[in-house]
C-alpha cells in the first residue's frame, strides 16, 4: 500500500448506514448495491450490501429488548446472518449447515432473539464468509446500557479494507490459495468508516465503538485528538479500564472507549506502518465546549457473566497448524485443507468436545504456523487468561501471535452446536474450524 490508499477518508461518511433502528420489527434485505469506497469523482464499486448500502444500517436496542428481524435474501446465491459476539439461542445464530438451513436466493427467515448484553456488536453473512463480508455484507449491532454512560457523542466507527481494481470493480480470486495460505485476503485501499455526527467540540466526552469488519487484515489503530480509556472489548465492559495507547483489533474484534477531545482540529485514527502514518479517518473538531467539567471516566455497568470453575475445568488443547511453509501445505494443494485444528480440516460430525451445560473448559490455543491468527467462539465469551495466570478480557475472538500460545477459559452455559474458527475469513474457508457442543 502506498499513501493515497489510505487518505482515503473525505467521503466516508457517505458510506455508512444513516438510519437506526429501534426495537419495532425490522426488514434486513441483502441485495446488489454500488459504494462510493474511492473518492468522490473515481468510479463506484459494485458491491453486496443491506438495505441498499454497505455497511448496513444500525440496528440498534436496549439491553434486555428483543430483535424481531425479517432477513430477506436478494442475492443471487445463499446467504444467512450471524449475529456476531450475541449470546443468543443456538436455533438464531445464522450458521448454515449447523444451526439453520441457507437461505436461497429470493427466501427469507425469521430472526427473533433477546439481546441479553450490553456493548458493541456486529452482523454479517455467515455463508461463504470470505466472500460475502468483503463484498460488503456487514453492519453494526448496538445493545445500550439501561443507563448509558455521560458522552456528548456516541459513535461507530468501523474499519475495513477492500482490494479493489484501477476500474473501481472489487477485484475477484476470493478463494485465491496463495492469499489463503499466507495472510488472507488483504485490500490495496483502507479507511474508517465514521458515523455521520453533529458538531464536535474541543473538550466534548465521546464514545467511540471500535469494530474491525475487515475479512482477514489486523489493523493497529492509534488515536489522536483525544485522551481517554479503554473501557470495553469485544462487547464486554473492562473491570479494570485500559490506558489509551496502541490498539490492535484482528477481525471481528471491538473496541469501546470512552475520552474527552483535546484537539482544536481534528480526532484522527491514524494506520501506523513500517512506512509511517497513514490517515484512515477523522472528526473535525468545531468550537469548544466550556460547560463540561473535568470528571474521571468510570467502569461501564457489567454485563451477568458466570463465574468459571477454576478447580475442576475440562483441559483442552486446540492446534493451529498449516499454511504456507508448512508440512501441510502440500496436502492443501492436493485438496485436503491448508489449515486445520488438531490435524483436522475443516468441520467432521464428531464435536471437538461435547459440554454438559454450565460446565468449565481451560483450552490451550497453540499457534504452530507463521501466521497470527483471530479464534473466535460463537454462543459465548471466554476469559483470556494472563500471564500470571489471572483472568483477563471477557471476549469472543482471542489473537494469537505466530508461535504462540494462549489460554482462555470458557463456561459453557449455552446450550447447542456453536462454531469454533479463525475470524481471519479466508483461513477459516482453508479448513481452520471445528465446533463444540452444549448439551
Amino acid at each position: 500500500m502506498n499513501r493515497r490508499d489510505f487518505l482515503i477518508t473525505t467521503s466516508a461518511a457517505a458510506l455508512f448506514p444513516r438510519i437506526a433502528v429501534a426495537s419495532a420489527p425490522v426488514e434486513l434485505v441483502a441485495q446488489p448495491v454500488n459504494a462510493q469506497i474511492l473518492p468522490e469523482g473515481e468510479p463506484a464499486t459494485p458491491m453486496l450490501g443491506f438495505n441498499g448500502g454497505t455497511p448496513g444500517p444500525v440496528l440498534r436496542i436496549r439491553q434486555g429488548e428483543v430483535f424481531d428481524i425479517r432477513f430477506q435474501n436478494q442475492i443471487d446465491e445463499g446467504s444467512a446472518v450471524h449475529w456476531h459476539g450475541l449470546r443468543i439461542e443456538n436455533a438464531m445464530d445464522g450458521v448454515p449447515g449447523m444451526t439453520q438451513d441457507v437461505v436461497e436466493a429470493g427466501g427469507e427467515f425469521e430472526y427473533s432473539f433477546r439481546a441479553p448484553d450490553a456493548g458493541t456488536f456486529w452482523y454479517h453473512s455467515h455463508n461463504r464468509s470470505w466472500e460475502q463480508v468483503a463484498k460488503g455484507l456487514y453492519g453494526p449491532l448496538i445493545v445500550e446500557e439501561p443507563t448509558p454512560p455521560d458522552v456528548d457523542h456516541d459513535l461507530i466507527v468501523m474499519i475495513d479494507d477492500w482490494r479493489i481494481t484501477e476500474n473501481g470493480g472489487l477485484a475477484d480470486g476470493f478463494e485465491n490459495m496463495h492469499d489463503q495460505a499466507h495472510q488472507g485476503r488483504l485490500g490495496n485501499f483502507a479507511r474508517a468508516l465514521v458515523e455521520p455526527v453533529t458538531q464536535v467540540r474541543r473538550g466534548d466526552r465521546v464514545r467511540l465503538r471500535l469494530i474491525n469488519v475487515a475479512t482477514d487484515r489486523i489493523f493497529p489503530v492509534e488515536l489522536e485528538g483525544v485522551e481517554g480509556k479503554v473501557v470495553a472489548l469485544d462487547g464486554m465492559p473492562l473491570v479494570d479500564l485500559k490506558e489509551l495507547s496502541r490498539l490492535i483489533l484482528a477481525p471481528a474484534q471491538r473496541a469501546d472507549i470512552i475520552a474527552d477531545v483535546t484537539s482544536a482540529d481534528a480526532m484522527s485514527f491514524v494506520f501506523p506502518t513500517r512506512d509511517g502514518p497513514y490517515l484512515l479517518g477523522e472528526i473535525a473538531i468545531e468550537e469548544e465546549n466550556t460547560t463540561r467539567a473535568p470528571s474521571e471516566i468510570s467502569a461501564l455497568p457489567p454485563n451477568e457473566v458466570a463465574q468459571p470453575d477454576m478447580e475442576n475445568p475440562v483441559s483442552l488443547t486446540l492446534t493451529m497448524e498449516g499454511g504456507a511453509m508448512s508440512q501441510r501445505m502440500m496436502q492443501g494443494m492436493m485438496g485436503n485443507g491448508i489449515w486445520a485444528f488438531n490435524g483436522q480440516s475443516g468441520l467432521t460430525d464428531t464435536p471437538l468436545h461435547s459440554f454438559a451445560r454450565g460446565q468449565t473448559a481451560r483450552i490451550r490455543l497453540v499457534n504452530d504456523t507463521r501466521f497470527p491468527h483471530g479464534i473466535h467462539l460463537h454462543g459465548h465469551h471466554f476469559f483470556e487468561v494472563g500471564s500470571d495466570g489471572s483472568l483477563g478480557a471477557f471476549r469472543d475472538t482471542t489473537l494469537v501471535d505466530p508461535g504462540g500460545t494462549r489460554d482462555i477459559v470458557c463456561v459453557f452455559d449455552n446450550p447447542g452446536k456453536w462454531l469454533l474458527h479463525c475470524h481471519m475469513l479466508g483461513h477459516q474457508a482453508a479448513g481452520m474450524k471445528t465446533w463444540v457442543k452444549v448439551m
